[in-house]
């Protein structure tokens, strides 16, 4: 049997929920009214009822993001909402925090999170064990540490694969809360990771000043999905809860086709929905919100990944300035760019900068607001005008299913059967004297023809058979209204026959991999302290939120690197690396001083707050 893989789209709301499974989802991740790691995209529960019923039609998923650690307080309102998600149908959910496999649930099917940090095969052999059908793994694994948790366990395995990147290790990063009470974790991460900051050495030297030297480019693996398939991965996950729709759009489409091209005659692998989709526009990421993109860690440690020009969209590359004229520029490619559309460069005091085109005249390109640039700036679009509108029309992207449609004639009348691509049957009769036609022209071709006009159904005709003994006669509103008929039906029928996959946790006891547990595995309720108790785990640190030492805090942890960034890594960079940095490097935001340690046999930087007494390593 053919395994299923699935594109993984983000819904902000019901809307763009929608035009993600148009799009070519397979399946869409969306917030509910609380406990989502994103606290400006909750749903209500109507709206996440209403995604259910439309991602069905096209045997396409819903999974409702339940991701933020708990308190207390909080267990029986949670435990109520799943409850409320699982009987509006929901496929599944994903999970953090660890009380929730606590909790009385109902069968429904429960995801770890890429917050609960799943970098390690005992811990995701660990996490199937207790009932998880399917692990959304660490951003920064690489190919050969997919493929060796894959052998550790048979469990579903997520993998990002486009959008923005989490400079930390999910789950553990606590800049936000340790700078002003907004917990990430809790859904309010106020990104710190994005903001400029000055880097200072150790003799207190400014090396770098007003960079953005945590923000890092987006995430495209696009090129690499036949390799993941490979590695174990089943789904291909877009990040973008908070994205517009032109993104999501975008890049659902981007990857739909990409990995339609990977199936296409494939044996071991198919699509996880039914359905295609039609396009009046051609997907390209670049053209949508991105800050550059990087393989990141998938192809192990090879390049740079700062953006630290601008944590802001960088857009599609255009072209180089040729000239400056007096009121804008001679663009290279600039037959590209439309009126409206958004320019990003950077200026001559090294920033990001940019401008909307208000005019192109004999190839002269306008500014709203015109600054000089030297010849050779480099010009990017981060912002298509022609483009938005185009992707923001409904019928940008259509979704349709495939049927087959059989009209017979019966003994009182006539009958339209109307079968599916995945074999549902709809089927009505109505009844009619039988009148010949006058003329001696068939019928059947025109009854065809006004039988495939499916309007605005989510289906289309892909095969029509008219099975008549004689040339009969029927007026085309009897065959518009037994399509139409029929097509609704079919559509019910879709919906009340779709096969919901069911699972009831059971307490488990298999031992934890590990018997202690830091700050870092966020531990904020007793149902968790219960979890982990009864799976052998004998110390328990309360999680950050609840015990912080304000000025003394590890607040990150990250395979990201500023020294690699600045070509000074002993491993990488020996050979040209030059005279060695003076520690500890501190990064400088305002009021806000953080200092890094570098952890080079895993290959980790830390960050930590000003006030933390360090013991560095020696470099080899």
């Amino acid at each position: 049997m053919k395994k299923k893989v699935e594109i993984l789209s983000p819904a902000k709301n019901l809307i763009q929920g929608i035009a993600a499974i148009n799009a070519g989802a397979d399946a869409v991740y969306i917030g509910a009214p609380q406990f989502g790691a994103r606290s400006n995209a909750t749903n209500s529960i109507e709206d996440v009822a209403e995604l259910v019923k439309y991602a069905h039609l096209f045997k396409a998923q819903v999974f409702v993001v339940v991701n933020t650690i708990l308190y207390d307080n909080e267990l029986e309102d949670c435990k109520e909402l799943i409850h409320t998600l699982y009987e509006i149908g929901v496929d599944a959910l994903i999970v953090q925090d660890m009380a929730i496999m606590e909790m009385d649930l109902p069968p429904i099917v429960i995801h770890a999170s890429t917050q609960a940090n799943n970098r390690d095969p005992k811990h995701v052999k660990f996490l199937a064990d207790a009932g998880m059908k399917r692990v959304v793994l660490a951003r920064e694994l690489n190919l050969d540490q997919i493929k060796d948790i894959h052998t550790a366990t048979d469990v579903e395995l997520e993998f990002f694969v486009s959008g923005a990147l989490c400079v930390s290790f999910s789950g553990n990063c606590y800049m936000s809360i340790a700078n002003g009470e907004r917990s990430a974790n809790r859904g309010s991460c106020a990104q710190n990771c994005r903001l400029p900051y000055n880097l200072i050495d150790g003799k207190g030297e400014t090396l770098i000043s007003n960079s953005h030297l945590l923000s890092i480019k987006d995430l495209d693996l696009s090129e690499q999905l036949p390799n993941l398939v490979e590695a174990g991965i089943t789904s291909f996950k877009i990040e973008g809860r908070l994205k517009d729709m032109v993104y999501v759009k975008n890049n659902t489409s981007y990857l739909r086709k990409k990995l339609d091209a990977f199936l296409e005659n494939n044996e071991s692998y198919k699509k996880a929905s039914s359905g295609r989709t039609f396009y009046t526009f051609d997907a390209e990421m670049d053209r949508s919100f991105n800050r550059g993109y990087t393989d990141y860690f998938v192809n192990k440690r090879s390049q740079k990944i700062g953006s630290w020009e601008t944590p802001k969209s960088q857009g599609q590359l255009i072209g180089r300035v040729i000239e400056t004229k007096s009121n804008g520029y001679l663009i290279e490619n600039s037959e590209l760019l439309n009126n409206g559309d958004g320019l990003y460069f950077i200026n001559e005091n090294g920033e990001a900068d940019g401008a909307q085109i208000n005019i192109i005249v004999n190839d002269i390109v306008v500014p709203n607001t015109f600054r000089p640039l030297k010849p050779g700036t480099i010009i990017y679009r981060n912002s298509d005008a022609n483009f938005n509108k185009l992707l923001e029309r409904d019928d940008s992207a259509v979704r349709k299913i495939g049927v087959k449609l059989v009209f017979s004639e019966t003994a009182n009348g006539f009958q339209l059967l109307a079968i599916d691509e995945d074999g549902h049957q709809s089927v009505s009769n109505f009844e009619s004297a039988k009148e010949l036609a006058k003329s001696e022209d068939s019928t059947i071709p025109n009854i065809k023809k006004n039988l495939s006009k499916t309007g605005n159904t989510p289906f289309i005709v892909d095969d029509i058979h008219v099975d008549f003994s004689s040339n009969w006669f029927l007026p085309i509103s009897k065959i518009n209204d037994i399509r139409r008929l029929v097509l609704e039906q079919l559509i019910d029928i879709r919906v009340n026959e779709y096969h919901r996959e069911e699972y009831q946790i059971t307490k488990t006891d298999h031992p934890y991999p590990v018997s202690q547990l830091d700050f870092t595995y966020n531990v904020a309720n007793k149902l968790a302290r219960e979890f982990y108790k009864r799976h052998g785990v004998t110390e328990i640190e309360k999680a950050f939120e609840l015990q912080w030492d304000p000025g003394k805090s590890r607040v990150m942890t990250t395979k990201y690197c500023v020294k690699y960034e600045l070509g000074k890594c002993w491993r990488y960079n020996k050979d040209t690396m030059g005279e060695k940095l003076i520690e500890p490097l501190t990064l400088k935001h305002g009021e806000n001083e953080y200092k890094l340690k570098f952890n080079c046999k895993p290959c980790e930087m830390e960050i930590w707050e000003k006030d933390a007494e360090l013991v560095f390593e020696e470099e080899e």
